[in-house]
């Protein structure tokens, strides 16, 4: 979800279920935090719910976090930096008097693998980027908690409503597993494709709705020796943000749904997908891709990109946080939902919307108390806002930010983008649930954006890694309604 974040870990998103329609005030009043709460219990992931370190409970202390316990908190340190979870965990000591150990990291399985097999986990963690340690395996070794209890506790601002009805509606599906909540999906992300405001200004370009309105803004960009479409070469996942938008909305949410639910025609037989990924062909052979993107990692393309070198690239919202050191001050960033292929279902506004970057309590957290109301703050409007002030992003939190903070370009554009969308919003669930038909999904991607195979066997290797999940008896307990 590059996250979510750097390199997001699956971008997957949220909503359909009227997601931003209900949350009025996106964009108006505030920004909605949106959180990815994923959490895995025992059974398919097991949790011990035995309370170490648990001390006197309260109103204003659901778990019983005991004062002067430590926590410890790692955190994936892409996209959105660090910076808000120290000012967190500042606060928490400040409110609470626990302290906590900070790791701030993009090496998520690296650090982490060899804990969780130790059974030495830390506390929280921020599982995200290209290194993520993947939501469904770690549940399905039991080794994630269930987080109904934190969603089903009294919330910070108003003890009165509980914590899971202050979130913007379909935010935690991302982070259920056979229908728990492993994993809190915490950052609202819209996903899509973004331009340059003072680029396209000067060569004097409208911000395409149309598929071939795209095409020849790449076109005359080519002609003036500037790269159409970049992308991070050495990471697909941010090409099949391009591809599996266009499929979604030239198929509408049936199209989605085929995929997440492993129909026998999802790729194969799809007119949508045949169509989605010709179109993403059209560009390669034609010539419009930025050059040596297909070589360039995440931040190596998008610094291009903030360069001039290229008219559009594919991201999730935390880019412009991701880019600040390397964005011109007058850059003007721009978000940009996928522009329509003929004949397609969903209006220009729909876009690809939801939580991202998953936060997951392990099951063995030596301070499980401590890390559900750690967790619980993370859901009120004040951690809501310094994360915003931080990280330049939403959260799933309904009204989440103050109104006094002032939004950079980029995330004001996802916020008009949002708005404009309305309830035409949706989210693929099967990067979270099928990490390895994922990344087949990516591989398959990559091929094709080098030119080694044609849409055909793009085609073919996408349908072979949905009719090899099919197979798995666990699949049949997810299901995209």
């Amino acid at each position: 979800m590059g996250s979510t974040s750097g390199e997001n870990t699956t971008p997957g998103g949220v909503g359909r279920r009227d997601l931003i329609k209900r949350s009025a005030a996106l964009g108006l009043i505030s920004v909605p935090a949106m959180s990815f709460l994923s959490a895995c219990a025992s059974g398919g992931g097991g949790g011990s719910s035995d309370d170490n370190a648990k001390g006197k409970t309260s109103k204003t202390n659901p778990f019983g976090a005991e004062k002067n316990s430590k926590l410890d908190i790692v955190i994936f340190k892409g996209g959105y930096g660090d910076d808000y979870a120290k000012a967190w965990e500042a606060d928490y000591q400040k409110k609470l008097g626990i302290t906590s150990t900070h790791t701030g990291t993009q090496e998520i399985t690296g650090k982490l693998q060899p804990r969780f097999n130790a059974g030495n986990p830390p506390d929280i963690v921020d599982d995200s980027g290209a290194q993520q340690i993947k939501v469904d395996v770690l549940y399905k070794n039991g080794q994630l908690l269930d987080l109904a209890e934190v969603l089903d506790a009294p919330s910070v601002d108003d003890p009165g409503k509980k914590v899971r009805d202050t979130l913007i509606p379909g935010t935690l599906d991302p982070g259920v597993q056979e229908g728990k909540v492993v994993a809190l999906n915490y950052i609202y992300t819209v996903w899509g494709l973004w331009y340059s405001g003072k680029l396209f200004k000067e060569k004097g370009w409208t911000a395409p709705k149309t598929w071939d309105d795209f095409l020849a803004i790449c076109q005359d960009a080519k002609k003036q020796g500037i790269g159409g479409l970049a992308h991070q070469g050495k990471y697909p996942y941010y090409i099949n943000v391009a591809i599996m938008d266009l499929i979604a909305k030239k198929g509408g949410i049936d199209a989605v749904k085929a995929i997440d639910n492993l129909d026998p025609k999802a790729f194969v037989g799809s007119d949508a997908a045949q169509a989605g990924i010709e179109a993403i062909y059209e560009v390669v052979e034609k010539g419009l891709l930025m050059p040596g993107t297909n070589g360039l990692t995440h931040t190596e393309s998008q610094t291009r990109w903030n360069q001039y070198k290229a008219a559009f690239i594919t991201c999730g919202s935390w880019l412009e946080n991701e880019q600040l050191k390397q964005t011109p001050s007058d850059f003007d960033m721009k978000f940009l939902p996928m522009p329509l292929l003929s004949g397609s279902t969903m209006p220009f506004e729909a876009i690809r919307a939801g939580s991202g970057e998953p936060f997951v309590i392990p099951a063995k957290a030596k301070n499980l108390p401590g890390a559900k109301e750690f967790m619980r703050h993370m859901l009120s409007k004040e951690w809501s806002t310094l994360f915003a002030k931080q990280a330049n992003s939403l959260t799933i939190l309904k009204d989440g930010v103050d109104s006094g903070v002032t939004l950079r370009p980029g995330t004001q554009s996802t916020v008009e983008a949002s708005k404009a969308a309305g309830s035409n919003t949706f989210r693929y669930l099967y990067p979270d649930w099928y990490s390895e038909m994922d990344t087949a999904i990516q591989n398959a991607s990559n091929e094709l954006m080098a030119k080694r195979i044609q849409p055909k066997e793009w085609l073919k290797r996408c349908q072979a890694a949905v009719d090899k999940q099919a197979k798995d008896p666990a699949s049949k307990k997810n299901h995209h309604d």
